[in-house]
């Protein structure tokens, strides 16, 4: 074997090392299944409000509805997945979803639906994924242990991204199929097809072995533990300034699925092809930022700034180009920093965080993510009614760059002052109700778990 062959072996071997993990590897390719179905109906349902409404505003309110009970809920979201055990509540939440996606099929599908009622179906997915979020992002750990979350976060980013090169691409491809005259159809079977995909991650959390989980203590029912998870957060560096970066880009330069039907139907007056099509490029890049995130052995805070000014740069480009081509060049920069940018606040997050306040922590991460949307949805969709999505899409660009120049700046200040931010998880503050003793004991038994597993 070539050198470059054993680097090549070597390289693949630690991009997917959690794969080794039977669990992992179950829940792996159910998400992946779940995920493009997933991405099918974000796609379509863009396309559902544009269809029934022709306004930007109204796809804005949309969006925002789906994400608003994150922002309110979200704090409450993590609570429960702090108390209860993951594997279920992710049962539970999954099931959930695929009868929503029942239902807003056979409205669409029947040509009884309304903007209304697609708002309301919005409205009950984010409720839903008020408790499924947090919930999912804190399992990676039980599934992989410590040493591997920094690589199961980027696989599941690898699940996301795949799905989003062949959700969209196959939404646009079944809604041109069935064409204006039969639009409502072809959009209400891509939400069906979504409600059966489902059914792979539910059989493969059942299919997990309990055993093999590796398993904190369940926190118990006790008053104040969300203002605890709020001030546990915030109280640290390394937790605050990830959560403040992420609620700023997430309100100001996440917006795709307001920008992207925009400058597929108003700038280059195409239909739902090039609509999918335009989503799939940002699947793309997102897809190879993912593996190179999965290939890395640990996020730095560094790579966080770079990232974030890659993203708004990019997203900059892609407001300004002059045809599709350009777009989707752009478009596939644009989601690789951008999920680079995603990932390593996700990892910073779960590393710094101790076991019984991670659910929590990445409670707060959704609500800086998704909980900003009802804040930036309708002001994308209000700026590109005005002025017009390129000029939507290049305002968010620049408040993204000028986010991450911002933290560059503090993070500089810190350097000056002789602090390191980084190393073992972030400990509570005694006004947070967890001593520094429950911390060693919970971070012993961990690495005890981890160590008997192997």
């Amino acid at each position: 074997m070539s050198a470059l062959s054993r680097r090549l072996s070597a390289l693949t071997q630690r991009t997917f090392r959690s794969l080794r993990v039977r669990n992992y590897r179950l829940y792996f390719f159910g998400q992946l299944v779940s995920l493009t179905g997933a991405w099918m109906q974000a796609t379509a349902q863009g396309w559902l409000v544009l269809h029934l409404t022709h306004s930007a505003v109204d796809l804005g309110i949309t969006v925002a509805l789906q994400f608003s009970p994150v922002l309110v809920l979200g704090a409450w979201g993590g609570v429960l997945a702090d108390r209860f055990d993951k594997r279920h509540v992710l049962i539970v939440t999954q099931t959930a979803a695929t009868m929503q996606a029942v239902v807003l099929g056979a409205l669409t599908v029947t040509g009884a639906v309304h903007v209304w009622e697609v708002w309301l179906c919005a409205l009950v997915l984010g409720s839903i994924n008020v408790v499924d979020n947090p919930t999912r992002q804190a399992f990676a750990v039980e599934m992989v242990g410590r040493d591997d979350l920094v690589n199961a976060v980027g696989l599941n980013s690898v699940t996301i991204n795949a799905s989003r090169i062949v959700g969209p691409a196959l939404a646009g491809l079944l809604m041109a199929i069935a064409g204006e005259r039969h639009a409502e159809a072809g959009i209400g079977s891509v939400f069906l097809i979504n409600a059966a995909s489902f059914l792979f991650v539910i059989a493969a959390l059942v299919a997990m072995r309990p055993g093999e989980l590796l398993r904190g203590g369940l926190v118990k029912r006790a008053r104040g533990q969300i203002r605890a998870g709020l001030r546990y957060a915030w109280h640290a560096r390394e937790l605050r300034i990830p959560l403040v970066l992420m609620a700023v880009v997430g309100a100001l330069g996440y917006n795709f699925s307001v920008i992207v039907p925009l400058m597929a139907r108003n700038v280059f007056h195409r239909g739902p092809g090039a609509y999918g099509v335009l989503y799939s490029a940002m699947g793309v890049g997102a897809l190879v930022g993912a593996l190179v995130v999965a290939a890395r052995r640990r996020p730095t805070y560094r790579l966080l700034v770079v990232a974030t000014v890659a993203f708004g740069a990019f997203s900059l480009l892609a407001s300004v180009a002059s045809t599709l081509r350009l777009e989707m060049a752009a478009l596939v920069l644009m989601g690789g920093a951008g999920i680079v940018f995603v990932s390593t606040t996700n990892a910073l997050l779960q590393l710094h965080s101790i076991g019984s306040m991670r659910g929590r922590v990445m409670a707060l991460w959704a609500v800086a993510f998704l909980g900003s949307t009802p804040i930036g949805a309708p002001l994308t969709g209000v700026l590109s009614s005005a002025f017009g999505p390129r000029v939507a899409m290049g305002a968010g660009g620049a408040a993204t760059m000028a986010a991450g120049l911002a933290v560059l700046t503090v993070l500089r200040r810190l350097r000056d002052d002789g602090v390191v931010l980084g190393g073992a998880p972030a400990e509570a503050t005694a006004d947070v109700a967890v001593d520094s003793a429950d911390i060693a004991v919970e971070m012993v038994a961990e690495q005890t778990a981890e160590s008997t597993r192997t």
